[in-house]
């Protein structure tokens, strides 16, 4: 579901895959100019406070999709992304691939990372979820929308470099648009060249960046 293919992804979701999994939640239907910044596979130690610094010289909110195993790691870190206004989303203790884990171990994993993130809000790693998974997920109440995405950076690819990141997906951005990132050793470069321009260029076109959050 990450639309990988030879090491090739799609930067924005095509309207099949929304529509075969209409379930998830891809975009936030609004008409303002708002975008979501989400940011998963952290909290890491060093690389996300330098992007909590960053959303707080715009004034920016965003949406963290925490792994469990590292917020038991970095406890400090995950509080500050609290304290300083942001949403935080589960994404499995391990960074389990749904597709290759029993639904049994995938809820259980979820669940023990439940008891640290405490979120109603869920983004599966890699975009791999099986249907079966999401549908005994919401049934038994461990999350209530599963976030998906409209843009994937493709952050994690160090095949190319930070400014060709940014190039392939900032003409491709519209309202309402949730937009990947990471928070994580190997995107770090490709990830703050993107967050910085993405902050600064939209900013100056009148967008704000705000959490998800469901009333």
């Amino acid at each position: 579901m990450n639309f990988l293919k030879k090491d090739r992804y799609l930067i924005r979701s095509p309207w099949w895959m929304k529509k075969l999994f209409s379930f998830c939640i891809w975009d936030m239907p609004i008409k303002e100019n708002i975008l979501y910044l989400t940011f998963d596979d952290g909290p890491h130690a060093a690389i996300t406070p330098i992007v909590l610094d960053t959303l707080k010289k715009y004034d920016a909110k965003a949406t963290f999709f925490c792994i469990g195993n590292n917020v038991t790691n970095n406890p400090e870190v995950f509080q500050r992304i609290h304290k300083e206004g942001h949403a935080v989303g589960n994404h499995t203790y391990h960074h389990l691939n749904g597709w290759k884990t029993s639904t049994d171990e995938y809820l259980k994993d979820i669940a023990a990372a439940d008891t640290l993130i405490n979120s109603k809000l869920f983004r599966p790693p890699y975009g791999r979820i099986k249907k079966a998974q999401a549908k005994q997920l919401q049934r038994e109440g461990h999350v209530a929308h599963i976030v998906m995405w409209n843009i994937l950076a493709g952050d994690w690819d160090i095949s190319i470099s930070p400014e060709k990141c940014y190039t392939r997906i900032k003409n491709k951005i519209s309202a309402g648009d949730i937009i990947v990132l990471h928070d994580s050793e190997k995107a770090k470069d490709r990830m703050y060249y993107c967050l910085t321009n993405l902050l600064k260029d939209f900013s100056e076109k009148g967008f704000r960046f705000e959490a998800i959050k469901f009333s």
